[in-house]
């Protein structure tokens, strides 16, 4: 069989330690856009974006080739460094430690795009 055919679909949930409320409704769609801009730079596809103000939600179609664990890591590192390089919370912000990944039918994704 020629190429690789996959679909796998990953939600991915993490949490602002303590679970505190950091994240502003004034900068979360820049770290939205910040953070898809890093999905698609590791060739992921990203589904859907949102969250609340103490956690991220987000969807990808992953290609096998992914390890989900270096792509969170990347992730949550990243998007640590650009919320304080932007002063964008005067608090010392830090992603929880851990993660949430979740996967999906591709006849769910409505479901999963229109809750995330």
């Amino acid at each position: 069989m020629a190429g690789t055919f996959s679909q796998i679909y990953i939600q991915v949930v993490f949490a602002v330690k303590g679970r505190e409320s950091l994240i502003n409704a004034s900068w979360e769609e820049q770290l939205y856009k910040y953070l898809t801009g890093i999905v698609k730079n590791k060739e992921q596809k990203m589904l859907a974006i949102n969250g609340m103000p103490d956690h991220i939600h987000f969807l990808i179609g992953m290609k096998p080739s992914c390890c989900l664990s270096d792509l969170v890591r990347e992730v949550k590192k990243s998007t640590n460094e650009f919320i304080r390089d932007k002063n964008l919370t005067p608090y010392n912000f830090q992603w929880q430690e851990g993660y949430g990944a979740f996967s999906y039918s591709h006849s769910s994704l409505d479901q999963v795009i229109a809750y995330i």
